[in-house]
């Protein structure tokens, strides 16, 4: 079972900055969307950003737009989620995912994702 391995969270002060990584030995992930969730203690799921492995067109949630940049690095075969301007409420655990069910990628459908990570923590302190 391939499973995607996510890296670079941390604790980081309000307004920080952070690079979480996205890596799959194993699968090529320029073939694949892919997508960033988040899951703080308490709440849902929510899909925070994607890009698509067939125009490299990205998604963003409201909460995050202008804040948070998805990138790919086919060279390395990683996918990055650039997160400035860190608040409080972007504490959560953050996953990537990985799916090729669907022409453009979609934050708002987890099963369109078939392979996932076992998340990294990113704590923002209030």
């Amino acid at each position: 079972q391939v499973q995607l391995v996510e890296s670079g969270g941390g604790l980081v002060q309000p307004g920080g900055s952070l690079r979480l990584s996205c890596a799959a030995p194993g699968l090529t992930l320029d073939y694949y969307n892919i997508g960033w969730f988040r899951q703080a203690p308490g709440k849902e799921r929510e899909g925070v950003a994607c890009i698509s492995s067939s125009d490299g067109s990205t998604t963003y949630a409201d909460s995050v737009k202008g804040r948070f940049t998805i990138s790919r690095d086919n060279a390395k075969d990683t996918v990055y989620l650039q997160m400035n301007s860190l608040k409080p409420e972007d504490t959560a655990v953050y996953s990537c995912a990985a799916g090729r069910l669907t022409y453009y990628c979609s934050i708002y459908v987890p099963y369109d994702y078939g392979y996932w990570g076992q998340g990294t923590q990113v704590t923002v302190p209030s």
